[in-house]
């Protein structure tokens, strides 16, 4: 699908989010007129401020949008009001598309996640997976990648229904400017600083921010419709991802691997009862845990095919994060 035709808008639900900053920096450095919709402050004149399950202000953002990105959404592993997670990502979802299909939006990208590929099934060890990877929603191992994948099905039957959508499922976005600190910036601030004294034995697939926004408008313009495309970058070990944050940080990792089965019995316990009782974030969410013990390598060759798409460099990316931890004096000295 072409983009960016001088009358068209285009609408970016998320818009002031991590990755949706990126998006609407990208598409407007391409000339394409973009109206950002969050719940955050309006910072430009084309902006619009207001909640994906407030239909009334959505469709207000949506009158005259040709495409829409849907970003909007609730990216934390852990929330003390778990019913979160249904009304932001599957009603929020529910309501964008109803929303899209009423004003008659040519093409529609919906954002997901690599969690809704891993599942109860997915081994305890080393595997792989991609897009044509398909769970059931009680495979998911926890409440956030449950609402992620109820929501795909959400605009999966939109499609039948006769919207033009795509779904993209990125890895871990890394990069500058994740002011609200999404569980993989947190996890490299925290051993930045020396808060995390063991590791779990994982595999993380981390994709340059700056390269995922390329991949969401690549989807748009390339992707075929109803098809689900796998935007990611580098498989890295943990060990790996230490050793480069030491490089870069100067700052000695942790050397002790934690197994997987205490690692999981400290997320029951931090998640069950610790973080029950507190109502402070868990330092080691339970569904972050179970993701890590499924190690997990992602493959995005179909999006490298069909999209002409792969992701930037993840030294790079670290680079630029470091230096924007630094600058928001999130790092402790050495």
């Amino acid at each position: 699908m072409p983009g960016g035709g001088v009358t068209d808008i285009t609408l970016v639900t998320g818009g002031a989010g991590f990755v949706g900053k990126q998006l609407v920096e990208a598409l407007r450095a391409r000339g394409e007129i973009v109206r950002s919709f969050d719940i955050a402050a309006a910072t430009h004149p084309d902006d619009v401020q207001g909640s994906i399950i407030d239909s009334d202000a959505l469709c207000c953002a949506m009158t005259g949008v040709t495409t829409v990105f849907h970003l909007a959404g609730n990216a934390q592993l852990w929330s003390r009001d778990v019913g979160i997670f249904d009304r932001v990502n599957c009603l929020g979802t529910e309501i964008v598309v109803k929303a899209a299909m009423k004003f008659g939006v040519r093409r529609m990208v919906h954002c997901s996640s690599l969690t809704t590929l891993v599942g109860r099934a997915t081994p305890i060890g080393p595997s792989t997976a991609d897009e044509t990877i398909r769970l059931d929603p009680d495979d998911m191992l926890g409440a956030y990648p449950r609402s992620k994948l109820a929501a795909e099905r959400i605009v999966e039957a939109a499609v039948c229904e006769g919207l033009d959508a795509v779904i993209a499922l990125p890895t871990e976005p890394l990069g500058p400017g994740d002011d609200g600190l999404t569980p993989p910036t947190q996890m490299i601030l925290d051993f930045a600083n020396g808060a995390t004294p063991a590791y779990i034995d994982c595999i993380l697939n981390f994709v340059p921010v700056e390269s995922l926004a390329g991949g969401l408008i690549a989807a748009r313009d390339k992707g075929k419709s109803g098809e689900r495309y796998l935007l990611g970058g580098e498989n890295i070990t943990m060990k790996k991802l230490l050793s480069l944050l030491e490089k870069l940080t100067g700052r000695a990792m942790p050397k002790t691997r934690m197994p997987y089965t205490i690692a999981l019995a400290a997320g029951v316990i931090d998640t069950g009862l610790i973080a029950a009782i507190t109502g402070k974030p868990p330092k080691a969410p339970l569904t972050g845990v179970r993701l890590a013990g499924r190690q997990v390598s992602f493959s995005s060759e179909k999006a490298r095919c069909e999209l002409g798409w792969a992701a930037g460099d993840v030294e790079a990316a670290m680079i630029k994060t470091l230096d924007w931890m630094r600058q928001k004096q999130l790092l402790k000295p050495v």
